[in-house]
Parts: C-alpha cells; structure tokens; sequence
C-alpha cells in the first residue's frame, strides 16, 4: 500500500559518477493521493531536493529536481529515482539525472525512522 511508503528516511546513497562518492541526508514521502506522493530529500544537511511521483505495487517512481550549487546556481537538475520496498523499514532505489554520466545509475537505500526518531515528536514533546 502507499501508505507503507510514507514517512521519513534515513538514506545513504552513492552518486551517478564512476567514482560513486558517497552521500547522507534524510527523505520524507508523503500521500497526496492514491497512487500519488510528494518526495523531500534534505541531502548531507545542505541541498534540498524535491518531487512527486507514483506507486503500483512495490514500486515507487519520483521525478526530482534541485538547484545547482556554487558554478551551477540557478541552473535547474532533474531526473527520475525507482524505489522497491523491501520491508515495512527498508527501501531500496536507483536514480539517473539527465546529465549526469549516462555509463552509471546513482543508488539510494534508505531505513525508515521510527517517529520517536523524527523532529516532530521532539517538537510535540517541548
């Protein structure tokens, strides 16, 4: 159900280059429909990232976009992650950016956080 996708992420993932550096960050999916969802990622505590996209079965496709840093501000980067759902905690993804180097996926696993884990309970407890 899409519901089993929705929450907050902790992720790990490995960028669309060949030396796959290495990324942290959190993802937090939320329903806006039946078979859709709106997607924020908050990448190594600094690019925030942001889509929407849609779910059948175990799968999850978002099409994504965020704003270049440094010599790329104000330029626009888009591309499109596919998520399985391993388990009710574990999600499982790979993604492409339109340029990025077309000989390589970027890949994404991420663990839902418990919401004892998340800022909104800390926020509800003060």
């Amino acid at each position: 159900m899409i519901s089993d996708f929705e929450g907050s992420y902790n992720i790990i993932g490995f960028n669309q280059d060949e030396e796959h550096g290495r990324y942290f960050g959190f993802l937090h999916i939320a329903k806006i429909s039946d078979i859709r969802v709106h997607a924020e990622w908050v990448i190594n505590g600094e690019q925030i990232q942001k889509g929407s996209g849609f779910y059948h079965g175990d799968t999850l496709v978002v099409n994504f976009f965020y704003e270049g840093e440094a010599e790329f501000k104000g330029e626009l980067f888009k591309g499109v992650v596919v998520y399985k759902l391993l388990n009710n905690e574990i999600l499982h993804g790979f993604w492409s950016e339109k340029h990025g180097n077309d000989q390589f996926l970027g890949f994404e696993e991420g663990r839902k956080l418990d919401k004892t884990e998340t800022i909104w309970h800390q926020a509800t407890m003060n």
